[in-house]
């Protein structure tokens, strides 16, 4: 077995110092330390980018699901029979001819377009604003044909401080309209409709245009009861 050698000089015979050789050891140690935190931190940043990319895509999907159901919204009342949400009136009598529901925290109407696409005709569609984790809200949203149990819940937005919607009415007669929390017209619907995200201070707002025009003077057509 070989066995180095110390000189009175204290100089490896091999050529190297027992200090130079400790400080070489800690400096590549240094060194190592430094490529594995450089490494672990783009790791990071990069799984930071990829769910923040994700996050971004679910919004923009969720929104277009938003934006599509109101625009493709069809002027088809609801009948008053038990299992449908139609309107209450103040006597107490459900109102068959509700076209569209719809407060700070939920709206229910009829679309042509279906989240899982594969639906022919039109669906009830079901928004509702829940309470979520951590004291968040979220919304979520449900959807049917006819006469036909619910397809289940669909989140779309979550994470948000506060979720509401107003409606916005113009009285024929009126220059200009007014947005309002409640939509208490049972046979129109409003000309637009604004969805509010508030997190902190920060709050996003986003109007979508209802394309359905004249529903009234007997263009609204009562759905069928199953």
């Amino acid at each position: 077995m070989y066995t180095a050698r110390i000189s009175h000089e204290g100089r490896l015979q091999g050529g190297f110092t027992l200090l130079e050789l400790l400080i070489s050891i800690t400096m590549l140690c240094l060194i190592l330390l430094i490529a594995g935190s450089a490494v672990r931190l783009g790791i990071r940043s990069v799984t930071s980018g990829e769910k923040r990319m994700e996050a971004i895509e679910r919004f923009s999907s969720s929104l277009n699901i938003v934006d599509a159901q109101i625009q493709s919204e069809l002027p088809i009342a609801q009948p008053g029979s038990a299992g449908t949400n139609s309107v209450s009136q103040g006597d107490g009598a459900s109102n068959p001819n509700t076209v569209f529901q719809g407060d700070s925290a939920s709206m229910q109407f009829q679309s042509i377009y279906s989240i899982w696409g594969h639906h022919r005709g039109y669906v009830t569609v079901s928004y509702n604003v829940v309470p979520g984790p951590f004291g968040k809200q979220e919304l979520h949203a449900e959807e049917s044909a006819t006469g036909a149990a619910s397809r289940g819940e669909v989140n779309l937005f979550k994470y948000f401080d506060r979720i509401y919607f107003d409606y916005y009415h113009k009285d024929p007669a009126a220059e200009e309209g007014t947005w309002i929390g409640q939509w208490q017209d049972n046979s129109t619907v409003p000309e637009k409709i604004r969805l509010h995200l508030v997190t902190g201070d920060s709050e996003m707002t986003f109007i979508i245009p209802v394309k359905v025009k004249d529903v009234q003077n007997g263009s609204t057509v009562i759905a069928p009861n199953g």
